[in-house]
């Protein structure tokens, strides 16, 4: 056998397989390719959550996830495509919108509710809820599965709550007067008092008291802890007497999700649903209505510019909590910046 033959002949036999070796190559760089951009992604959504209280690196960072985010998945839809054929991974897509769609008829069949999953938007729910936090949401057939103190009113009493003007009206604030000048702010510094404050279109005013009002505010002051381990202090609802029932806020309260009202300023603000915890049920005649509040927040939904849901308006009761699992919507919808209230959280007398 000549050496040209015998040379042949013993690549043959050592490189039998090199063919489909060559075959696998390419598909295994493409799995290196990406791993940058998982890596990427990964370590600014970290990133993100760290400095999520700071406005312009919170914005950076978050549109930065959402690039890789995007990338990522554009990257993994091709390298499929040329793996798979476009055929077959339009087969895929569609399968799983279906699986999804199934999970999720299944999830409103047996949760008994239009939104059996949401992500909380805010911080106003702190420290029970984050902001991020997946939700899992029972509906409500009966008032009695909202766990809250329950008052009754009278049509009057109602109406007038739910009247133009009255919920925005009233709000536990720190004031001072320099001169005739009235200045008020929700925190409270030393040589400042605490009162009810009512903005009118006549004018400015601190209440002495509220008589006259269906609901009457016990306002105080409560210690708040900033995310930098510095504390303060602020301006804040202790209580509430509605028909000489005083109610206090409780943490065994049901925290529920509802609609608001074009007229509210949450739904001004962009949120068509809130979570709050419910702070007393008030009967009219069998028609209910929920007083809510956030516990990261110094006062009631009502004292805000928020009428109270109808138990109609209430979509359920959180039942479940899956944390920071919902950062990836906020980041698709382009919620990247924290909103106000996120730099701090109310001490409750019940963490004592």
């Amino acid at each position: 056998m000549s050496k040209k033959k015998k040379a042949d002949y013993k690549d043959a036999k050592a490189g039998g397989n090199r063919p489909s070796q060559a075959a696998e190559k390419p598909s295994k760089k493409q799995g290196i390719k990406l791993l940058p951009f998982y890596i990427a992604f990964f370590i600014s959504i970290a990133l993100y959550l760290v400095f999520s209280g700071y406005e312009y690196l919170s914005i950076i960072l978050g549109l930065l996830s959402f690039i890789f985010l995007v990338l990522i998945i554009g990257l993994e839809l091709e390298q499929s495509v040329r793996e798979e054929g476009s055929k077959k991974v339009v087969i895929e897509i569609f399968g799983t919108i279906i699986v999804v769609a199934v999970i999720w008829l299944a999830l409103m069949y047996g949760l008994n509710t239009r939104y059996p999953i949401n992500v909380v938007p805010s911080c106003s729910m702190l420290p029970y809820l984050h902001r991020g936090d997946i939700i899992a949401i029972s509906g409500i057939s009966n008032i009695k599965q909202i766990k809250a103190p329950m008052v009754n009113v009278t049509k009057s009493e109602i109406g007038y709550i739910m009247s133009q003007g009255y919920p925005d009206s009233l709000s536990c604030v720190a004031y001072k007067y320099s001169g005739t000048q009235l200045e008020v702010s929700q925190y409270y510094e030393e040589g400042w008092a605490i009162g009810l404050y009512k903005e009118g279109s006549s004018g400015d005013e601190i209440l002495n008291n509220t008589s006259g009002y269906p609901i009457s505010y016990n306002c105080g002051v409560r210690s708040i802890r900033y995310n930098n381990g510095t504390e303060g202090e602020e301006a804040y609802l202790e209580s509430i007497r509605i028909n000489n029932k005083t109610i206090k806020g409780d943490a065994n309260n049901s925290v529920v999700v509802y609609q608001t009202e074009p007229s509210d300023l949450f739904y001004k603000e962009g949120d068509s649903f809130i979570v709050h915890r419910a702070y007393a049920i008030l009967n009219q005649s069998g028609n209910y209505y929920i007083l809510t509040k956030g516990d990261n927040n110094p006062g009631l939904d009502m004292q805000y510019d928020n009428y109270p849901p109808n138990s109609s308006e209430v979509e359920g009761k959180v039942v479940g909590v899956a944390p920071y699992l919902g950062y990836l919507k906020l980041l698709i919808s382009g919620k990247f910046t924290a909103p106000a209230g996120c730099n701090s959280t109310i001490i409750h007398s019940w963490e004592s």
